[in-house]
């Protein structure tokens, strides 16, 4: 059974830097999967953020933090991580982590994921 689990949420000011993390175990290896963050702030819809293949490190990310977040893993650590620079108010939410399969479902998709943390707070102020 896959499990990941996320730390590094806080609460930060506009404009500052936070970076969040995401311990993945279950498996030998990872390398038939990708992993994806996603956050959900009160009263909306949970919304991709990125996304991170595991063996290539190929990486994709939403419009709406393109340019300020960074999506990385450690292989050897199997940690995953998520870069956030130039924190808005509106980046507000709990972030989740989650693992999918390499195949059709698209990245964006949160119905394409088979595993999920438990997430992590993150609140910017203005």
């Amino acid at each position: 059974q896959v499990q990941l689990v996320e730390s590094g949420g806080g609460l930060v000011q506009a404009g500052d830097s936070l970076r969040l993390s995401c311990a993945v175990s279950g498996r030998r290896t990872f390398s038939g999967y990708a992993m994806g963050w996603f956050r959900q702030a009160p009263g909306k819809e949970r919304e991709f953020v990125g996304a991170v293949t595991w063996s290539y490190g190929n990486t994709y990310y939403a419009d709406s933090v393109k340019g300020r977040f960074t999506i990385s893993r450690d292989n050897a650590k199997n940690t995953v991580y998520l870069q956030m620079n130039s924190l808005k108010p509106e980046d507000t939410a709990v972030y989740y982590c989650a693992a999918k399969q390499l195949n059709s479902r698209p990245y964006a998709s949160s119905s394409s994921y088979d595993y999920w943390g438990q997430g992590t707070q993150v609140t910017v102020s203005s």
